[in-house]
């Protein structure tokens, strides 16, 4: 990243390349999952899974052979108990043949027809930089049974809870494997309008469990690294929209307009050491706040995840929005909670919990 000529960085790519291609290969995925979590800095980060990205998708322009290409669709899953119903477990078995006719409907990898979809939601762990090389190892299809099927697919479901009336956000995948003739990439084009609409429905009524309500948002299918990141980033944006939602409707019936503060805060308990927090607040209701702690990862900018909050608040129309300078702590010292801050009626920085 700091080299002075094209040749240079080319050649640092080169070795990064190969030392990656050889993680890739390894029986496990532990070195290079500690290598990409232990990056020095975001931008290294980032600049690791590209390059990790663009080994795993290969080039299929150059290709001259039959080869599987195995994919992922985030889908984010909003769940709440409807009244009077018990919490229920939904155990993230899913029917594929609806989901499967949607996409082929569609032509949603450009015309490759011959492809598979897993019968279980798995979680981020099963898709992430420790799982990459069993998973592609696996991921050669073979014909049974009259289809095509692949080894890869043969994963563990991830269940989630629909515990009380509030909306949950949960982050599920849905992992495929499309036979891909020579030089096609299959994941060349979202065409998620054409296909949306159906399959978020049919995922509905595959999952569908009395007392539960139940909203499936797919996101267009990608290769495995990014797949991850879309969907992290998919996640949090939804759930930021919730909370934003129900927060705001709250100070507007009881206090009026509320103040926004965005602050950053060391967490070691977070993926990345650190994570940005949203709270609302109001003059008028010195003892009432509203806030939620927004997650970041190792390869993300933290400019770019506060800029997601602050166009949130302009979307609902919140017109104060501050930022608080620093980084702060993660815990209040006197209450022994979580640090965030209110809006105190001159500035930010009375502590709440």
């Amino acid at each position: 990243m700091d080299a002075t000529t094209g040749g240079e960085a080319d050649a640092f790519d080169g070795e990064a390349r190969r030392w990656l291609e050889g993680a890739l290969g390894a029986s496990h995925g532990g070195d290079l999952a500690d290598a990409l979590a232990n990056a020095p800095s975001a931008a290294v980060a980032r600049h690791l899974r590209r390059l990790l990205a663009a080994i795993v998708r290969g080039d299929p322009t150059s290709d001259a052979r039959l080869r599987t290409t195995l994919f992922a669709m985030p889908v984010i899953l909003v769940a709440a108990l409807e009244k009077g119903a018990q919490p229920v477990t939904l155990t993230g078995a899913i029917a594929t043949a609806a989901l499967a006719g949607a996409l082929r409907d569609a032509r949603a990898f450009g015309g490759c027809e011959t492809f598979a979809l897993s019968t279980s939601l798995v979680a981020t762990t099963a898709l992430d930089i420790a799982a990459l090389p069993a998973l592609l190892a696996k991921a050669r299809m073979t014909e049974g049974a009259g289809e095509f099927v692949s080894a890869a697919l043969d994963l563990r479901p991830a269940p989630f809870d629909a515990a009380s009336a509030v909306e949950r956000v949960h982050l599920r995948f849905v992992v495929g494997a499309v036979l891909t003739p020579p030089r096609v990439d299959p994941l060349r084009e979202s065409n998620i309008g054409r296909w949306g609409i159906a399959f978020s429905q049919a995922m509905t009524k595959s999952m569908r469990a009395p007392g539960v309500s139940l909203l499936a948002l797919p996101r267009p299918p990608e290769q495995l690294v990014n797949a991850v990141q879309t969907g992290r980033a998919a996640q949090r944006e939804v759930s930021a929209q919730l909370f934003a939602s129900n927060a705001i409707r709250k100070f507007r019936a009881s206090y009026g307009e509320p103040t926004a503060i965005i602050s950053a805060h060391r967490c070691a308990a977070a993926d990345g050491g650190g994570e940005l927090r949203l709270s609302l607040s109001s003059p008028f209701a010195a003892r009432e706040a509203e806030g939620f702690r927004c997650p970041l990862y190792p390869y993300e900018a933290i400019q770019d995840v506060a800029a997601m909050l602050e166009a949130l608040m302009r979307d609902c129309q919140v017109s104060d929005v501050r930022s608080m300078p620093g980084v702060h702590a993660d815990i209040d010292p006197v209450t022994g909670a979580p640090l965030f801050f209110k809006d105190n009626g001159a500035s930010p920085g009375a502590p709440i919990h």
